[in-house]
């Protein structure tokens, strides 16, 4: 909500009801903000192209079609940019398979590829992304250093 003209993109949509929230939010905006928006709040569908790992999010290539239909069709306050894709440390088979899922969708929306983005890479593996075709890469730990998981609250006590 409180984003306003200042977000240019979500890339993390990986189904239609996060779309529809997200349209929603956007509606629901003050017509000050919407108005001063340079172009709609893009979305970037998000494919897991390494569902063997059991640790990413997105959906599977075979459900990005009908994503992008409902996001095209439903979603009035913003627009389907392209694809992302987090894949697996080391398998640059991700990168592929992102690019091959970008075809299949391009071809489904009689569009040409190249008005699709990709969004793959992340500070280890951006060379990689970026020769595989990456619009855009993620490199948030090289810039600002390496996430701290740790929990900053003392553990709870068991209530049993």
């Amino acid at each position: 909500r409180g984003c306003g003209p200042l977000l240019a993109a979500i890339e993390t949509v990986d189904s239609a009801k996060l779309a529809d929230k997200i349209d929603a939010a956007v509606a629901s905006l003050p017509e000050v903000l919407r108005r001063t928006r340079a172009q709609p709040l893009e979305l970037m569908i998000q494919v897991n192209t390494s569902p063997w790992e059991g640790t990413k999010s997105g959906v599977v290539a075979a459900d990005v079609p009908a994503l992008a239909d409902h996001i095209r069709a439903s979603c009035s306050n913003v627009k389907l940019a392209g694809l992302m894709t987090i894949g697996a440390p080391g398998e640059p088979g991700c990168f592929t398979a992102l690019c091959g899922c970008r075809d299949a969708l391009a071809r489904h929306l009689q569009v040409q590829p190249s008005t699709l983005r990709l969004s793959m890479g992340m500070s280890g593996d951006f060379e990689e992304a970026v020769a595989a075709g990456s619009d855009s890469v993620r490199v948030g730990s090289s810039i600002f250093g390496g996430r701290n998981y740790t929990s900053s609250k003392p553990p709870q006590p068991n209530s049993a």
